[in-house]
């Protein structure tokens, strides 16, 4: 499971006050937990089954079976919402099905080159993952490796390795249903940096050869916690939310996520969208970075020591040691000073490293930790749960729409006007 420690926390906001916070706003806790109907549009990951619920996954897993028999390679073509969650999980656990490339997340031509070049010699199957099929980045990789499937395998073949994933009505089912491409409906009450537990993630995540049902699962428990009770001492989720609007309050502006395990570096990348679009508005919003230990100690853990300290921290920390997380380093032939290492593990090593910077660093800044079990599929269903629900709470006590994004919209509207659109 997931536990929130706020141990590291309480010299800046005490265990009363952060109770009596959640209290006084206990209103906003229910009104997230029922749903509202101001947001029933965007709202359908509140309950995991209404798009992952068992047909789903098995029609899924079906789609995905097919397509691996047709392919080595699987194109993942979105970009933010339509490619982060999955794309976390497979560069985290390295599942044995299909290989993934990344596209439609770029405007260069160097990258898109490189991607084509990485095609070569795999047999390939595309999935342009677009909810209305209006955004430059996937739409101009799905012209352009479109027509490289058609000139590698023939128009009819490449038909059968190109799956589309979109809201139904738009100009992307209507090319697919003229092209005989397979059309996967987007969850219509969703938005896309909400998707983890939908069709969008769940089916590249299955041609992978992930497990979509540990996700749902873990997803499915998380739901439990954070719609379940409204006790801060047992829902953390809301306990997180109402710490962080807690820290706003006095003037911190900044979270970074922490980790010491580099399997989290794309996970961040998913926070890192889910908080910056859905609370970055209004004038508000507390900035969400990362911070890669250790190698990131050297550079921005100088900040977070020695800062403004206008920042608080959530560190992400494992607590089990899993497959391959044991390293001995054993003694040596010369004398290069490090003797004091001699028959530790690096699993050890590292948990030293992160205990040290949590107490320096909470010495000077807020530091919460999330703490999990283990790293798998079951486990990161909780952690996007855990976090989509916490977003929604933490935005609304803000007071932001968490589930729209105006300033996306502006930046189109003149890239559009800058192509001729």
């Amino acid at each position: 499971m997931l536990n929130l420690n706020t141990r590291f926390a309480e010299k800046y906001v005490s265990p009363d006050k952060l109770a009596a916070y959640a209290e006084s706003n206990a209103e906003v806790l229910a009104r997230c937990q029922a749903g509202e109907g101001r947001y029933a549009d965007s709202q359908g990951w509140l309950d995991v089954d209404e798009w992952a619920g068992p047909e789903v996954l098995a029609r899924t897993e079906q789609l995905a079976t097919h397509l691996r028999a047709l392919c080595d390679t699987f194109v993942i073509i979105g970009v933010g919402g339509s490619n982060n969650s999955a794309r976390a999980v497979v560069e985290a656990l390295h599942p044995h099905g299909a290989r993934i490339v990344y596209a439609g997340n770029t405007l260069s031509a160097h990258e898109l080159n490189r991607v084509i070049k990485d095609l070569e010699g795999h047999d390939v199957v595309i999935d342009c993952i677009a909810k209305n099929f209006e955004t430059l980045e996937p739409g101009s990789s799905f012209r352009l490796l479109r027509q490289y499937l058609v000139n590698r395998y023939g128009r009819e073949e490449a038909s059968r390795r190109i799956v589309c994933t979109g809201t139904m009505g738009s100009s992307l089912e209507r090319l697919c249903r003229a092209e005989g491409y397979t059309f996967v409906p987007f969850a219509t009450n969703v938005g896309g940096r909400y998707t983890a537990l939908t069709e969008v993630h769940l089916l590249p995540l299955a041609v992978a050869g992930a497990d979509i049902r540990a996700l749902v699962s873990g997803a499915r428990k998380m739901q439990e916690v954070c719609r379940g009770t409204s006790d801060v001492t047992t829902n953390s989720a809301w306990r997180y939310a109402c710490l962080r609007n807690m820290l706003w309050d006095r003037g911190y502006r900044t979270e970074l996520l922490g980790f010491f395990e580099p399997r989290f570096r794309w996970f961040s990348k998913w926070w890192e969208q889910l908080f910056a679009e859905s609370e970055g508005k209004d004038g508000k919003g507390i900035f969400p970075s990362s911070l890669e230990c250790s190698e990131e100690l050297h550079s921005l853990g100088q900040y977070a020591q020695d800062g403004t300290h206008q920042l608080f921290e959530t560190f992400i920390d494992l607590l089990t040691p899993g497959a391959g997380d044991s390293l001995v380093l054993g003694g040596t032939d010369v004398a290069d000073s490090f003797d004091y290492l001699s028959g530790k593990d690096f699993w050890d090593i590292n948990k030293a490293s992160f205990a040290a910077t949590r107490a320096a660093h909470a010495e000077v800044l807020p530091v919460l930790t999330l703490e999990l079990d283990r790293i798998d599929e079951e486990h990161f269903g909780m952690l996007f749960y855990w976090f989509a629900f916490s977003c929604y709470a933490s935005g609304s006590l803000l007071g932001v729409n968490p589930f729209d994004q105006p300033g996306v919209e502006a930046y189109k509207r003149l890239m559009f006007e800058a192509l001729g659109k």
